[in-house]
Order: C-alpha cells, then structure tokens, then sequence
C-alpha cells in the first residue's frame, strides 16, 4: 500500500476545516440576531413556522450575538449567511470593504440614553468620570450619541473616552447598580424595564438625537450568499412580512409568543408593544441621515449612497 505523507494528510485536514466553516449550499440559511424586542419578527417568524410553510424544505438555524462585530467575524468565517443589526454597525463594515447589503427594514425601536444619577438630566450634566454603557462603539446607540454631541457641542466625539461596551443585559444591571456606572444608552424591553425604576429617568431619546423617526434594525446578507441562496433569501423576505402582519392582526397569540421567549408578564409585554414608536417594518428609514452624519464625521471613509447598499 502506498503511504500516505504528511503534506496530503495536512491538505485533507486544511479543505475538512474549511468544509466545515462553509455554510450548506443548499437549502439551509444561518441568521444572526440579537438581543431584545426589536428582533421581535423573527421569534413570531420561528414559532409560527412561517419559513416551512412557504418553503418545507428550507432549514433555518439560529445564532445569538451579543454585538454587529460578532456577527460580522461570524459572517466572514461562512458561519452565518443573514445578520441582523443597526445601520451604522452595516455601514462601517461596509466602508471597510465588507460585501453586503440590506435586503430589509425589521424594525423602529424607542431607543434612549438612562440615567440612574439624578444629577444628570441632559447632555451638559454628564461629568468626564461619568460612564456610558451601549453594545459597542459604532453602534446605533453610539452613532445617535454621536449625533446629538455634533448637534449640541460640536463635537461628535465628546463622550467617546466614557463609552464602555457592554451586552444590553449586563449594562443594565450594572446602570441599576449604580456603581459602575450611572448611564446606559439601550433598546427595549430594556429601556422599558430601566425606566420603571424610581431611581432613572430618561436623558435623551434616539428620536431626539436623531431629529425623527428612523429604523433601527435591519437585515444585511453578504453578496455569496444573496448570488448563491437567492431563492432562500426570498422565503426568508417572505416569511418575515407574514410574521409582521400577523403580529398586527393577532396581537393576542403575539403576546403569548413573545412573552414565553422574553420571559416576561403578558400584561407587561402587551404595554411595551402598545408604544407608539416600537414598529415593525420592512421599510427603511434615516439611511441617507446616518450616512450624511458618519462621512461627514469620519466613521466612513469612502463615499456611498442608500441606492447602492439597499439590495431588494
């Protein structure tokens, strides 16, 4: 028998690496998402099986991230095909040469800055020891800080030095400590259960720093995977408009959806859902807004237009 060298035997164990690295080319779609309501289509999509029922063929398989840069190293590893995020996060990946588009809207989410220091009540009070906790710098809830600074100060960057990333749960536990640090720049159901406490209050909200509505989650898919899954792509576009209109029309089973996977009280669920600014929409909105901001600010360093990263 012939033997085998170490040079093919390390080739073989190279390409069974990389193989398993590689999404399925078939007829299974790997989706990235986040924590909180925001995301919340995409439980009713899986609970309702909206995917198998437009497609029984199809295989969707879930991963949780706890920031756009997880999803962004999963999606450049060929771990995840679909990620979902908020804009500025998308656009400073694709600034950087990253391959993708937004193939949908998910959501608009009242997102705001809290306080659990009394003292602070806008923008002017924050001291530079205070400390500010959202997901990661180039977030949506950095860029809408980054927003209100430029509007207000001038400056843009003034409260980059006093950001501290963290996962919407643990910023929240550490805000109510109080020890840490005293503000937290966060999304719902957080900002909602945050602002039930007597010891917060409301410092800034995104619609204020962003001057209007605007989404806040979207969906990105790499081009390998929008060329090569196209039609899976479309199930998925699909399944999520069914998710979004049966959440209109049946608010009830919604509730009772959403309330097991967050774990909270129907009732309490129900009243987050009712707020006016939390939509869920597969339209996009404040796209040209976040990119005017960042190129003229230097998130991005090349030149873009919403024509060219919106690929329905």
């Amino acid at each position: 028998m012939k033997k085998i060298g170490w040079g093919v035997i390390i080739g073989i164990v190279l390409v069974l690496t990389a193989c398993q690295g590689k999404p399925d080319q078939g007829k299974t779609l790997i989706i990235a998402d986040q924590y909180g309501l925001a995301y919340a289509p995409l439980q009713v999509m899986q609970a309702k099986n909206f995917i198998q029922e437009i497609d029984p063929d199809l295989t969707i398989e879930w991963a949780k991230a706890g920031n756009t840069t997880a999803i962004r190293e999963m999606m450049l590893a060929g771990k995840v095909d679909i990620g979902f995020m908020g804009i500025p996060p998308f656009l400073i990946a694709r600034d950087k040469g990253m391959d993708w588009g937004i193939f949908t809207g998910l959501s608009q989410a009242p997102v705001g800055l809290v306080s659990s220091n009394s003292e602070i009540k806008s923008l002017e009070d924050i001291q530079g020891t205070d400390r500010i906790a959202l997901p990661q710098p180039g977030s949506i809830q950095h860029i809408l800080l980054a927003i209100a600074a430029e509007r207000e100060f001038g400056d843009a960057g003034r409260f980059d030095q006093q950001l501290v990333t963290m996962k919407h749960p643990d910023g929240m536990s550490a805000m109510l400590a109080g020890q840490e640090l005293q503000l937290h720049f966060t999304s719902p159901p957080f900002i909602f259960m945050e602002l039930k406490e007597a010891s917060t209050h409301l410092v800034l909200s995104g619609q204020e720093a962003m001057g209007g509505p605007f989404t806040f989650i979207i969906g990105a898919v790499p081009k390998r995977v929008r060329d090569e899954k196209a039609e899976s792509l479309a199930v998925l576009k699909e399944a999520l408009q069914k998710a979004m209109v049966f959440m209109q029309d049946q608010p009830e089973e919604t509730i009772a959806i959403l309330a097991e996977s967050y774990q909270l009280e129907p009732e309490q669920l129900k009243a987050y859902l009712e707020n006016p600014e939390l939509k869920y929409t597969n339209e996009i909105e404040g796209l040209e807004t976040f990119i005017d901001f960042m190129d003229r600010n230097g998130y991005l360093e090349n030149e873009m237009t919403s024509d060219e990263v919106i690929w329905n």
